[in-house]
């Protein structure tokens, strides 16, 4: 997986328009000058806090401490995960918070109906996990399906405005109809990490038109919480003949 080497004419077209209408906060609202912003104005862009090192090495989880090597949690050496390695670009307040930019955007785009939220938080986290993503060198990109009632009730799915970035970004084919959502989950909001398992255990199958025998998987998904969904959806494409599976999302819950 090699990071496109142009951004194209999409991108060019992007630029005059960004310098026709100066583009605004993703968070606030206020104007952002220069397009080396990070679509976040400068007071609400560093409140953001990336994932950063140590992590476990497994599920990218960050650990408290500021320093020390990455190595694997408690949870993965417990109960080991179908796919290989996840990764996030930054991390995401389980609490509500008002100077939390990240969390107010995610809501907007997941909740809110911004789809044009899409376009930069995907390209954020494609070129904020850069080294993952060339390590992992995946053969196929694969969003995290919506079942037919939520697609209609929200009209769009976060997870396949996302892939459909990085997939731009890296130029790798990406295919939202690989997995597919048997059956509608209750939210998972306030279940316990347990309770998220079990609520998702057999929610995911693979189409049966779409063989990714020996294909190694990028799966990505908007937020990894408890990391159950993202299991889920590893354990179907596993059982499918993926040869590994790894996981990027945009945020990581902590």
């Amino acid at each position: 997986m090699q990071l496109a080497a142009s951004h194209g004419l999409a991108d060019r077209f992007d630029w005059i328009v960004d310098w026709l209408f100066p583009p605004r906060c993703r968070a606030c609202a206020d104007s952002i000058h220069g397009r080396d912003a990070e679509y976040f104005c400068s007071s609400c862009g560093p409140k953001i806090e990336l994932v950063r090192h140590p992590l476990c090495t497994v599920c990218g989880r960050p650990f408290l401490e500021a320093s020390g090597d990455d190595h694997p949690c408690g949870a993965c050496i417990k109960r080991a995960p179908h796919f290989v390695q996840a990764r996030a670009w930054a991390c995401y307040p389980r609490e509500e918070l008002d100077e939390q930019p990240l969390r107010s955007v995610v809501q907007k785009f997941k909740y809110g109906g911004k789809v044009s939220l899409g376009k930069p938080l995907g390209r954020l986290m494609a070129r904020g996990c850069e080294g993952f993503l060339r390590e992992c060198d995946a053969d196929l990109i694969v969003p995290v399906p919506l079942h037919p009632k939520r697609l209609r009730w929200r009209g769009f799915n976060q997870s396949v405005l996302l892939a459909r970035q990085v997939s731009c970004a890296y130029d790798t084919l990406m295919d939202p109809f690989v997995l597919l959502r048997r059956r509608v989950t209750p939210p998972q909001t306030q279940l316990t990490e347990e309770e998220r398992r079990k609520n998702m255990r057999g929610a995911f199958s693979l189409n049966p038109d779409k063989p990714i025998e020996d294909k190694r998987i990028l799966l990505i998904d908007d937020v990894y919480t408890s990391g159950a969904t993202v299991d889920e959806c590893s354990r179907a494409l596993r059982r499918g003949g993926a040869r590994e599976v790894y996981v990027l999302t945009l945020a990581r819950a902590v």
